[in-house]
């Protein structure tokens, strides 16, 4: 099955409110093997860069200067794409620039449907633990000591290598693997989870007929330490 795992960096929180796609990173997947095959561009937003965003990604306004238009390269960017389910991390916020950026192209938006949220994964297979591709890569062993800042193509590359662990991969720490097939049912629809089985604790408490052989044994040892 091909995937696709992308990122994006952006000058805000919000399309609605005006902020703009500047940078975004896909890597092809083949049954959860990395192809080699990657798309990777920047884009020239018009408008200023907040320096929040900047601290974030360190995109300046100088560097996207002369960097194409998203709708120069959205052709590109869908072809690559194709079909193929899209996975991301908080998923609903890459979706949401995306979506936002073809709007403003007048082309047709990318289904929502196809969306497989590694947050969500990961909120069921470690409930309560942080969830942040960091933490993420911690736990799973994927060196990112070469990330100083956010970057759509590196995070891409790295979260392919967390989304492998995530639907089974290498059995870090002896963990059994969830089915492969639910991941996407984790994600595009978390009331589909399957209910997780609790068994009943095992009996540790030692009964009356094994006490009373452990007795008859302690008799039988002659001149025992604990006789004194």
């Amino acid at each position: 099955m091909r995937e696709i795992i992308f990122d994006t960096e952006t000058t805000g929180l919000d399309p609605k409110k005006g902020d703009r796609l500047v940078e975004i990173g896909c890597v092809e997947m083949v049954n959860r093997v990395q192809t080699g095959r990657t798309f990777h561009a920047y884009f020239n937003p018009d408008r200023s860069m907040p320096a929040e965003a900047e601290a974030v990604h360190g995109l300046s306004e100088t560097f996207l200067a002369d960097k194409p238009r998203f709708h120069e390269k959205a052709a590109e960017l869908l072809e690559f794409i194709g079909d193929s389910p899209l996975v991301a991390h908080n998923a609903g916020f890459d979706f949401g620039f995306l979506n936002a950026e073809l709007d403003i192209c007048g082309l047709e938006a990318v289904s929502t449907t196809r969306m497989v949220d590694t947050v969500a994964i990961a909120r069921v297979r470690h409930p309560g633990a942080k969830n942040s591709l960091d933490a993420l890569c911690t736990r799973y062993g994927v060196d990112r000591s070469h990330r100083t800042k956010h970057g759509a193509l590196l995070d891409a590359e790295l979260l392919a290598q967390v989304y492998v662990e995530l639907t089974g991969g290498r059995q870090i720490g002896l963990e059994l693997a969830s089915v492969v097939e639910d991941s996407i049912t984790i994600a595009a629809a978390p009331t589909r989870i399957r209910e997780r089985v609790f068994r009943p604790s095992r009996p540790h408490v030692a009964s009356a007929a094994e006490l009373e052989r452990h007795a008859q044994f302690l008799e039988s040892i002659k001149s025992p330490l604990w006789s004194g």
